[in-house]
């Protein structure tokens, strides 16, 4: 039996199961050898609080009290380095307390609905990074990207199309979805939707969505639903009054429809008591012309595929959307390496999503779309058993955008389905 031990970087008293120390957050030495010559297969059991207490993990959630001390952990060592002689480091000091405390923020506020516990998923957090400065607006974009994320401008010294320098490419869409209740859940709280909207001029715009529930009995499933109907309703209603004439107009329209569906289910969260404490994720991609545009919140993912290559550096896929949970947040700001995160107790947990907060920031992208192109919109039912480069080979092999879906489902089924699974594909090609 393991004995109770002190951590070997602050030396505070420690649990002898005990994965990270308490008091400085820092992974446990004993723990990352003992993980090294094991396969996790599973979550944690457990991991110590600086109460004294036990976070006792399962399959599907964690308490949601427990948690908040967590990250109080996180945040007295921070505090601790702002104290540093070094400039660089009260500064990172500074932003990841901030960071923090939002988190906290928002799970003070699932509390106050009622919310006692959160889901886990087993997908590690992916470590991102938008050096790429835009010559134009100056935003932020991953490396080799070939548009700005933001205005859309080219960052590879060539002629954007579509923004004044001739008419958009003529592209032909073809659009696959599917969503399965997987092996393990008794429902399926996944919402997926697929359609066109017309425009003026016999322009098409295509809209697809993937909705990830979270809520105890129905209410998952419920706070998806809404999520789906409302969002699309939006888009659809606003259109019909007139068309964005920007980039950032078009990216407004998809938040301003992601926030009425925030409204919209967090007031049925107040009203329903069937319904207390509901959530969903949602991830929204519009199309028109060859522009892309995505609005996100939680952790449903958007990926560009090609097999030329979606970046500078050739990479045939790229992650378009952030991951927001708690882990991911604590690689983003330096709190531990994406291999600690691989190992962490809380690993993949969701800080922000539609539903549990009165209001929610919501992430906008827009991307160049050539012919070629794969996009793939998909729920951590997915993700959780295939990897990205899995996701990309079949989506790469397999032509047909209904039997990728297919083979994608089948692939994460056989290796345990523990979430429900939805997928959306839409493969781009020429219009001649």
């Amino acid at each position: 039996m393991l004995m109770n031990a002190v951590c070997q970087f602050c030396g505070a008293p420690v649990q002898a199961r005990s994965r990270f120390c308490p008091t400085c957050g820092k992974p446990l030495k004993a723990v990352q050898q003992r993980d090294e010559a094991t396969t996790e297969t599973s979550p944690a059991v457990e991991a110590v609080l600086p109460v004294h207490q036990r976070i006792h993990v399962n399959d599907e959630s964690l308490d949601l009290r427990k948690l908040i001390n967590v990250v109080e952990s996180a945040m007295r060592w921070w505090q601790v380095q702002l104290t540093n002689g070094s400039a660089a480091t009260r500064a990172q000091a500074a932003a990841a307390i901030e960071d923090l405390s939002q988190i906290l923020h928002s799970l003070a506020q699932q509390l106050s609905l009622g919310r006692e516990t959160v889901r886990i998923t087993r997908r590690l957090p992916v470590l991102r990074n938008f050096p790429v400065g835009c010559p134009i607006c100056g935003h932020g974009n991953r490396e080799g990207a070939k548009f700005c994320q933001v205005c859309g401008s080219a960052l590879s010294g060539s002629l954007q199309r579509g923004q004044g320098v001739g008419a958009p490419m003529p592209l032909r869409l073809k659009v696959a979805a599917r969503t399965d209740r997987g092996r393990v859940r008794q429902n399926n709280q996944d919402a997926v939707y697929t359609g066109t909207i017309q425009l003026p001029n016999k322009r098409t715009a295509y809209l697809c969505l993937v909705a990830d529930g979270m809520g105890g009995a129905a209410a998952g499933e419920h706070a998806s639903r809404i999520a789906a109907d409302v969002s699309q309703t939006e888009v659809r209603r606003v259109l019909k009054q007139q068309l964005p004439s920007s980039d950032e107009a078009w990216k407004s329209l998809l938040s301003d429809a992601a926030v009425q569906a925030n409204k919209r289910v967090y007031d049925d969260a107040r009203t329903n008591s069937d319904h207390k404490g509901m959530g969903t994720t949602l991830t929204i991609a519009l199309i028109i012309d060859d522009r892309l545009y995505l609005a996100s919140v939680g952790d449903s993912r958007a990926y560009l595929i090609n097999a030329s290559g979606v970046t500078n550096d050739g990479a045939v896929s790229a992650q378009l959307t952030t991951d927001h949970s708690l882990v991911a947040r604590l690689v983003d700001i330096g709190q531990i390496t994406p291999e600690q995160a691989r190992v962490h107790p809380q690993k993949n947990m969701l800080y922000r999503s539609i539903g549990t907060d009165p209001s929610v920031e919501i992430d906008t992208f827009a991307e160049q779309l050539e012919p070629g192109y794969t996009l793939l919109l998909c729920s951590d039912g997915l993700v959780n058993h295939v990897e990205d480069h899995e996701i990309a080979d079949i989506v790469l092999k397999q032509p047909d955008p209904e039997l990728a879906c297919e083979q994608l489902i089948n692939l994460a089924n056989q290796r345990g389905g523990r979430d429900n699974i939805s997928i959306v594909i839409v493969r781009v090609e020429r219009d001649t």
